[in-house]
């Protein structure tokens, strides 16, 4: 007979398996290597967010899918569960304002970070519930401060980074950051980076329609995703880069 791949230890998210793992965590973490690709990268003063973008002919395209805006200093890119991603994002929507209504000053990008991550961890340790299938790439701009960027995942774990991509093409993308990524490049070389990786992993159906792109730039330090008049301007400077 077939044994369960969790051989019984993945029914309960409370439970350990003998070598120590949740296995409800780990098909969480799988959820996300499945979903789109979405890439982040910063240098020493702005953000740019790009994602995969999936959609069919017949879709109305309606805001962003990949994107979110948690205040107008911190943006989020996700892979995996989107349906889990608009909870966490409203729950971190609420905190922002709630810290600019206690403290008369916006939450910082890794306090709104640590914030989700508290609350994904404790859906890893009750009965009853399921982690988020969902991972983030928080980033942003604190006042008087270095842009930050945050990865966290289903586990509620959370990590550092100047330039980080995840979902299903994160191996490759992340390969190609890790060899053209300097911190010290400028803002319109840090733009076209994210799209330059999407670019080796989709190949000609990178287009405005694919993909989705934000800036959070020093000059405004201000969230903004792109439209679609912008992102085709964007694209046409990738291909004469």
């Amino acid at each position: 007979m077939f044994q369960q791949a969790g051989r019984g230890y993945d029914m309960a998210i409370t439970q350990f398996s003998p070598e120590g793992r949740l296995f409800q965590v780990e098909y969480a973490i799988e959820a996300v290597r499945r979903g789109t690709t979405a890439i982040v990268c910063r240098n020493k003063n702005s953000v740019v967010f790009a994602v995969e973008k999936k959609s069919s002919e017949l879709q109305e395209v309606v805001g962003s899918e990949k994107i979110f805006k948690i205040d107008d200093h911190i943006g989020v890119a996700i892979a995996g569960l989107t349906s889990d991603a608009r909870v966490l994002i409203d729950r971190a929507r609420i905190q922002a304002q709630v810290n600019l209504l206690n403290y008369d000053e916006k939450i910082s990008v890794k306090d709104s970070t640590l914030n989700i991550c508290e609350y994904k961890q404790v859906f890893t340790q009750n009965a009853g519930v399921r982690p988020f299938g969902v991972s983030f790439l928080i980033a942003g701009i604190d006042n008087d401060s270095a842009p930050s960027l945050f990865l966290t995942d289903p586990s509620g774990a959370m990590w550092g980074y100047k330039a980080f991509a995840i979902g299903s093409g994160a191996t490759e993308a992340r390969a190609y950051l890790e060899e053209h990524y300097k911190e010290e490049m400028s803002d319109e070389e840090l733009k076209l980076l994210p799209l330059k990786a999407l670019k080796e992993l989709m190949g000609d159906n990178l287009n405005s329609n694919t993909c989705d792109v934000a800036f959070i730039l020093k000059e405004d330090k201000t969230f903004k995703l792109l439209s679609l008049d912008e992102k085709e301007e964007l694209l046409g400077k990738l291909e004469t880069s």
